[in-house]
């Protein structure tokens, strides 16, 4: 069973932050202090407060509880596969393959930010791991930001797509959800969801819910250009078979 860990172990300390609609006043304070102490927690410090503007304000606690978890039973949705590098997806495409293959990649609907998907597939990558574009086994297509979803199944299939990369950055009122479920739906609809490998990316994206809403495999934060690579090579290499 494990706690929390702030300054001692098992001392169940936590930071939270949160903001109130309030004026920022010693009273806000107060009404932030109660409020923590309503979500259970044992004890609670208000260390940092800021008025955000007229009605609002932000605040900093350190909190205690009791709750624990027993480790051992948590279970995770991962992709599990031993990855490749860079040499190694380039050499395994090449010999069991024997063809280059097409990926296609965009932040769809009215997502605007392309950080994720320009670190999976431009050439020049991040961190020192080399974007999709680099891999000289893949045509890479990186169709940036703000792409309908019907747009990009219909540049997927006139360049006859092997895998499909979404990023989803924004996540307010689950609008990843939404676009994530209009996509899979149209590539039903379109006869392609069995055809074409899909795959979803984004800082809060996991396994699990990209498996849920139907796509091949998710990927969340912590992922480089190889480990896509390698999913989507050995994937098409099994659906060869």
């Amino acid at each position: 069973m494990i706690k929390a860990y702030g300054d001692t172990l098992n001392d169940g300390a936590v930071q939270l932050s949160f903001t109130l609609p309030v004026d920022h006043c010693p009273k806000a304070e107060e009404a932030a202090r109660q409020y923590v102490l309503k979500l259970g927690f044992t004890e609670c410090q208000i260390v940092h407060s800021a008025p955000l503007s007229k009605d609002f304000s932000y605040f900093v606690a350190y909190g205690k509880t009791d709750v624990s978890i027993d480790y051992d039973k948590v279970k995770v949705s991962v992709v599990e596969q031993d990855t490749m590098d860079f040499y190694e997806v380039n050499t395994y495409i090449e010999e069991k393959i024997k063809r280059k293959i097409v990926i296609v990649g965009a932040c769809i609907e009215s997502d605007a930010h392309t950080v994720g998907i320009d670190a999976i597939m431009n050439m020049k990558g991040y961190d020192h791991h080399y974007g999709l574009e680099r891999y000289k086994m893949i045509d890479a297509y990186n169709l940036g930001s703000q792409v309908e979803c019907e747009a990009l199944i219909a540049f997927a299939k006139e360049k006859k797509a092997d895998a499909i990369l979404i990023s989803q950055v924004v996540t307010q009122k689950d609008i990843h959800v939404q676009n994530m479920t209009k996509f899979i739906e149209m590539m039903e609809a379109e006869g392609l969801k069995d055809k074409i490998i899909t795959v979803a990316g984004g800082p809060r994206i996991s396994n699990k819910l990209a498996v849920e809403l139907g796509f091949n495999a998710g990927f969340g934060r912590g992922t480089y250009p190889e480990n896509v690579a390698t999913f989507v090579a050995e994937k098409v290499y099994n659906e060869m078979s």
